[in-house]
């Protein structure tokens, strides 16, 4: 509905421009409506990504969704580490990632950076550090 919408409005006022002798506003709305388009696809097609992190007492486990697959990352919890690297600008987001031996699996990629730093303090009271592994508390 909002897409056709605004597909009307945008092509109703190219066409009145261009009705007035200024056609190329018509193309440039064609084009606007074409980048609406695949960013409105592209939003669709991400609403089908998810992560679910479960920490127990011996395994870290992050189930990657996405529209048809899904894969799980297991770390041994007493051997996992939080990692937030901060970029070296602030054009680009941070990455928070999961590491163990070798194997790493980013995840809150879709997250705020704010969120995403919540999301490590939170992660690392949880896992704790490589050779520490805190309790969980129940309920939580």
């Amino acid at each position: 509905m909002f897409f056709s919408s605004a597909c009307a409005l945008s092509l109703g006022i190219g066409a009145v421009f261009a009705f007035f002798g200024l056609w190329p506003v018509l193309p440039a709305a064609g084009l606007e409506m074409l980048l609406l388009g695949w960013a409105l696809h592209e939003s669709l097609a991400r609403r089908h990504q998810s992560q679910t992190l479960t920490i127990t007492d011996s395994d870290v486990s992050v189930e990657l969704r996405e529209r048809l697959s899904r894969r799980e990352v297991v770390f041994q919890r007493h051997w996992a580490q939080v990692r937030l690297v901060c970029p070296a600008s602030r054009l680009h987001p941070s990455r928070l990632t999961i590491e163990s031996h070798g194997r790493r699996c980013e995840v809150g990629g879709f997250l705020t950076e704010e969120e995403r730093r919540g999301l490590a303090l939170r992660l690392r009271r949880l896992i704790g550090r490589v050779n520490e592994s805190p309790p969980l508390a129940v309920g939580h």
